[in-house]
C-alpha cells in the first residue's frame, strides 16, 4: 500500500498538568513473557486518564443527549496515551505526571510513542522530531519520566509499515532510532513492555513485517509487536496475522497486542481508513484473549478521536464516539481491569438498579459455564458468561440458555451468539474454542428488556 491506512490522528490536544496536551489514558495489565521485562500481575488494572478529551467532553456535556451512551460504552474504558508533539522540554514530566498518578492508583498505563522524524509520510499526522539525533534525546527525556512501576510502550505506530516517502538511508536512521528507543525504554524502567508496531493484516505479508522488525531491533529491544492501530480490522484476522508475524520472528518471550478500539464491525466495505461510517468500538481492552501469543486487546487508538477527514488529526469527535458506541460489538461496561468488576470498578456483584444473580450449568463431563450480569441500566444489559473445565477439556464449545423474561440479544463479543425465540445459541469464535482442564475463557453480551430481567434456571454447555 502507499498510502498509510491505519493512521491520521492525533496530536495531543488536552493539557495535562505539565503543560502538554493529552492524548486518553489507559492502562493494563499483562503478563509478560520477555526477559526484558517483569511479569505484570494478572489481577492488575488499566489506568484511566480523568483528563482525557473524552472524560472531559463527559463531563461538560451532561444533557446531550449521546452523554449517557458516550459515557457508558467509551469514556468508563481506558485508552491509549498518545506522546505525538516533540515537546523536549517537557516530555519528561508530562509522562512522571501520568505514571505516578497511575502507580498512585495501583494501575498501569499504556503510552503510546509517536514522534520519529517524517512520520505518516507527509499525510494527516505529519510531523515528529526535527532529526534522529533530535529523537533519540527526547526519548531519553521520555524514558525519564516512565519511573519503576510497570507500563506498557507502544512504539511508534506505522513506522515500518508506512516507509515509502523513505530513502535507503533515511530507513536505515529510522531502524537505528527504533532499535535505540526499545533499549533506552528498557534500561529506564526494566518493568517497561514495549511493542513494536507491526501494521496489520491488509497491509503486509508476515514474512516481509518480520524482516521489517528485525531490522529495527524488535525482536532484541522490544517485548512483542502491535497490530491495527487506529484500523479496523476484525480481530480474528490480526490474531492470525500477528501469530504469524510472531512465528517468522521466531524465537520466545514475544507477544503481540491488538488495537480492538474501532473494529467491532470490522473495516468498511471499501476499507476506507480515515474516519469510515457505521464503525463500532470491539472487545474491551483485557489480557483474556484465550491466547498464549496474543497479550492483550488495547484500546489503543481512543474512539471518536478524528482521523483527519471529519476534523482535525486527534480532535475529539462526539458525533463519531456516538456512532462508534452505537455500533458497539462490546458493551463497554467494565473498569478496564479484570472482568469481574461492575462499571465503577467494585466487585461486590452489584449492578445499577438490577439483578447481578448467577446462574452455572455443566455438561457432566467437567466443564460448566456460568452467567452473570455486571452491569444494568434502563432497558439493558451487559452480561457475561465463563466457561471453566476441571478433569475435562473442550476443542470447541456450545453454549445455550433460556431466558424466562422479555430479552432481547443485542450483540456478542469472543463469541457468535444468536437468539431464537427465548432462546439463545453463542458458539466460540474460534481463536477462544480450546478450554483445557483448569483453564476458562469468557464471552461478553448486550442485551433488552422491558420489565424486570430475571436470569435464567439453566446454563449448557457442550
Amino acid at each position: 500500500m502507499s498510502r498509510n491506512p491505519t493512521l491520521a490522528l492525533r496530536r495531543r490536544l488536552a493539557v495535562v498538568a505539565g503543560g502538554v496536551a493529552a492524548v486518553v489514558a489507559a492502562a493494563l495489565t499483562l503478563v509478560l513473557p520477555s526477559s526484558a521485562s517483569a511479569d505484570l500481575p494478572s489481577g492488575s488494572t488499566f489506568y484511566k486518564d480523568p483528563g482525557s478529551q473524552v472524560a472531559r467532553w463527559v463531563a461538560a456535556n451532561q444533557q446531550d443527549s449521546r452523554q449517557p451512551l458516550i459515557n457508558q460504552v467509551i469514556a468508563q474504558r481506558p485508552q491509549g496515551i498518545w506522546f505525538a508533539v516533540y515537546e523536549p522540554s517537557t516530555v519528561t514530566s508530562d509522562v512522571r505526571t501520568i505514571t505516578q498518578a497511575a502507580a498512585g492508583a495501583g494501575q498501569i498505563p499504556v503510552l503510546v510513542v509517536y514522534t520519529l522524524p517524517d512520520r505518516d509520510c507527509g499525510g494527516p499526522s505529519a510531523g515528529g522530531a526535527p532529526s534522529h539525533s533530535a529523537y533519540r534525546s527526547w526519548v531519553d527525556s521520555f524514558a525519564a519520566g516512565l519511573g519503576s512501576q510497570p507500563v506498557v510502550v507502544v512504539l511508534e505506530p506505522d513506522s515500518l509499515a508506512l516507509t515509502t516517502c523513505l530513502s535507503p538511508q533515511q530507513l536505515a536512521d529510522r531502524n537505528a532510532s527504533l532499535s535505540y528507543a526499545g533499549s533506552a525504554i528498557h534500561a529506564a524502567n526494566p518493568q517497561a513492555r514495549v511493542y513494536y508496531d507491526a501494521g496489520h493484516s491488509a497491509w503486509h505479508e508476515p514474512a516481509e513485517m518480520a524482516d521489517r522488525l528485525r531490522a529495527a531491533g524488535a525482536a532484541t529491544n522490544g517485548d512483542g509487536i502491535a497490530s491495527n492501530v487506529s484500523n479496523y480490522r476484525h480481530t480474528s484476522d490480526e490474531i492470525a496475522y500477528t501469530k504469524a508475524v510472531l512465528n517468522q520472528l521466531g524465537g520466545s518471550g514475544l507477544g503481540a497486542v491488538i488495537d480492538t478500539s474501532r473494529n467491532g464491525q470490522g473495516p468498511a466495505p471499501d476499507s476506507e481508513w480515515c474516519d469510515p461510517a457505521g464503525r463500532g468500538v470491539g472487545p474491551a481492552p483485557t489480557t483474556a484473549t484465550g491466547d498464549g501469543q496474543i497479550d492483550a486487546f488495547l484500546w489503543i487508538k481512543p474512539p471518536g478521536e478524528a482521523d483527519g477527514c471529519i476534523g482535525p488529526a486527534g480532535r475529539f469527535s462526539p458525533d463519531a464516539a456516538y456512532q462508534l458506541a452505537l455500533n458497539a460489538d462490546d458493551g463497554g461496561y467494565g473498569d478496564g481491569g479484570t472482568s469481574e468488576g461492575t462499571s465503577d470498578g467494585t466487585s461486590d456483584g452489584t449492578s445499577e438498579g438490577g439483578t447481578n444473580e448467577g446462574t452455572s450449568g455443566g455438561n457432566g463431563d467437567g466443564c460448566e459455564a456460568s452467567y452473570r450480569v455486571i452491569n444494568e441500566w434502563s432497558g439493558g444489559f451487559t452480561g457475561e458468561v465463563t466457561i471453566s473445565c476441571v478433569g475435562a477439556s473442550l476443542n470447541g464449545w456450545t453454549v445455550s440458555w433460556t431466558w424466562p423474561g422479555s430479552q432481547r440479544l443485542t450483540n456478542a463479543w469472543n463469541s457468535s451468539c444468536t437468539q431464537s425465540g427465548a432462546v439463545v445459541t453463542c458458539r466460540d469464535s474460534g481463536w477462544n474454542g480450546s478450554v483445557p482442564s483448569g483453564g476458562s475463557t469468557t464471552f461478553g453480551f448486550n442485551a433488552s428488556f422491558t420489565g424486570s430481567n430475571p436470569p435464567p434456571s439453566e446454563v449448557t454447555v457442550s
